[in-house]
Order: C-alpha cells, then sequence, then structure tokens
C-alpha cells in the first residue's frame, strides 16, 4: 500500500484559538505513531473596511474595521489507520475551520 498523506488546513480568527487546535491534533497523531511536518503559519488574510459615520454631512469622519483570518498548515506523512480513527475522534472548539484533504 502506497504511503497516504494528509493535509489539515485550520482557518479561524482568533490565533490563541488556533494555536491550541493545532497543537491537540499534532500530539493527537503524534500518540499513534505518525510522522507530523507543521503546523505552519501560512499568511495571514487581512480585510479592511472603511464606514462612514455619519450618513449625512460628515463624510470625512470614517471608521475602520478589519477581520484577521489566521491559517495553519499541518502535514501528516506516514498515517496507519489508527491515525484516521484518532483524527475523527478529536473534539476541537468551536470558531476553528478544518479542511482536511487525503
Amino acid at each position: 500500500m502506497p504511503k497516504q498523506k494528509i493535509r489539515i488546513k485550520l482557518k479561524s480568527f482568533d490565533h490563541k484559538l488556533l494555536d491550541q487546535s493545532a497543537q491537540q491534533i499534532v500530539a493527537a497523531v503524534e500518540a499513534t505513531g505518525a510522522v507530523v511536518v507543521g503546523p505552519v503559519p501560512l499568511p495571514t488574510r487581512i480585510q479592511k473596511y472603511s464606514v462612514i459615520r455619519s450618513t449625512f454631512i460628515d463624510k470625512d469622519s470614517q471608521e475602520q474595521f478589519e477581520i484577521r483570518t489566521h491559517k495553519r498548515l499541518i502535514d501528516i506523512v506516514e498515517t496507519t489507520s489508527k491515525t484516521i480513527d484518532s483524527l475523527a475522534k478529536l473534539n476541537l472548539p468551536s470558531g476553528v475551520e478544518i479542511d482536511i484533504k487525503l
């Protein structure tokens, strides 16, 4: 059977929550004996918005808001059936988007 590679991408607005989730995934996968590469921090996506404060006269007065999306990448190189089972049993917090590709 050829070696199977699993790529996990994590996204979140909160970087502390994201790092905790990544550490939890790495600990669970390493306990099964698989080889883990990462977590690799990917570039943060920053969306900026300017909103006019007043609707009528003060167009020069604006408020700025931004949304930061933090991303991490984890590669699992040498997987076993125990590795996939442990990934399925993980209980990760809400607020972290997980994308798993085999």
